[in-house]
């Protein structure tokens, strides 16, 4: 039974809004009752199948639809995953998340390799995340006996402002694949973006969306947009600090124990500016000079950070044991060619009507 909080908007809004050395405050404190505050887990992101993919999410250059730099490229080999991964750790990671521009899990031969990267890398002593798209709770149960640490299937926004950011598929899908995740021990990370032109009440609103889960997740990134050319949100301003730090703050509040990462965004924050985010709750950062698509710090720069504001990369699996690989001949679970009729709203965006007219 969950003895978490209820929150309503109007409460989260008004932390939100308080005063920032009042907010900066509240969130250290409870950063401090649940977390070592000089530990910070440092994750690698390595974009295994990049493009392509059929949805619409309008912040997203991987869109097939939007005419981006993107170039579509096909799934990466175990083996290309395990030098990046080596790579990773050595700059001092102790997770890898293996992200595949897919609208969802597909049993085959490609879901079969990507079962066999987890195996790996689970290996190797790393913590490993997957970010697939949605997906059942066969496939799930899969990927949990190959050793899968985390699911990464993050809400976006709230429900309200879902459906002017994305059509091709619904806020109850999102929560469905999470809800598949939590039938396994594989642990969930799901967040969410802000600076897609939704107001702070949305920004409340999907915190406390996220907060209501039982559990709570373990992981929560909070991303800052990051406007792409070619895509409809490529006019975007992006978010100031500010909103970042109110952002994990407020989420760190929400979510004492769960790990809150400071995601994509983080190359137009200053040192500083990053520093008054692990202040105010942030425990969890993406290493690496690039998210999917998108710029990132390099790990020397942040591994210069950490020693400026001694902060200690937090090793891997000191939140949650290890699991164990089960080898592929061994599996209590095997593919049954599902074939699930995840939803396709029919709502249109404006924003993504006007970007096509614009082209056309």
């Amino acid at each position: 039974m969950s003895t978490e909080k209820k929150w309503t908007q109007a409460e989260v809004v008004a932390l939100y809004n308080k005063p920032i050395m009042e907010l900066l405050y509240e969130a250290a404190t409870v950063h401090r009752t649940y977390h070592d505050p000089n530990k910070v887990q440092v994750s690698t992101l390595i974009s295994i199948k990049t493009g392509g993919c059929p949805e619409d999410c309008a912040y997203c250059p991987q869109a097939a639809r939007y005419h981006t730099d993107v170039k579509a490229e096909r799934l990466m080999s175990v083996e290309q995953v395990k030098t990046q991964a080596l790579a990773a750790k050595a700059g001092g990671s102790s997770r890898i998340c293996m992200g595949a521009a897919w609208r969802n899990v597909k049993d085959g031969p490609e879901f079969d390799q990507v079962l066999d990267m987890v195996r790996t890398l689970n290996r190797l002593d790393m913590e490993v995340c997957c970010t697939l798209g949605m997906l059942t709770e066969n496939q799930a149960l899969r990927l949990s006996e190959a050793g899968l640490y985390a699911y990464n299937h993050n809400l976006d926004s709230s429900a309200e402002y879902y459906e002017e950011i994305i059509s091709t598929r619904s806020y109850d899908d999102r929560l469905q694949t999470i809800e598949n995740v939590r039938k396994t021990n594989i642990t969930v990370c799901s967040g969410g973006i802000i600076g897609m032109g939704e107001s702070i009440a949305n920004r409340a609103d999907m915190l406390i969306t996220l907060a209501s889960l039982i559990p709570q997740p373990e992981s929560v990134p909070i991303n800052a947009l990051v406007p792409v050319a070619g895509t409809p949100m490529e006019e975007m301003e992006t978010v100031s600090i500010w909103e970042m730090v109110r952002m994990v703050a407020t989420a760190r509040i929400l979510l004492p124990q769960t790990q809150v990462r400071l995601s994509a965004g983080r190359s137009n924050m200053s040192r500083e500016g990053q520093a008054l985010c692990f202040f105010a709750g942030a425990n969890s950062i993406f290493a690496g000079d690039k998210l999917l698509t998108t710029p990132n710090p390099a790990i020397n720069e942040d591994m210069e950070l950490f020693k400026t504001l001694g902060l200690i990369p937090q090793q891997p699996f000191e939140k949650k044991s290890q699991p164990e690989t089960i080898a592929m001949e061994d599996s209590q679970y095997q593919a049954l060619g599902e074939k699930p009729q995840w939803s396709r709203p029919d709502h249109k965006i404006q924003r993504n009507l006007d970007k096509q007219h614009q082209e056309k």
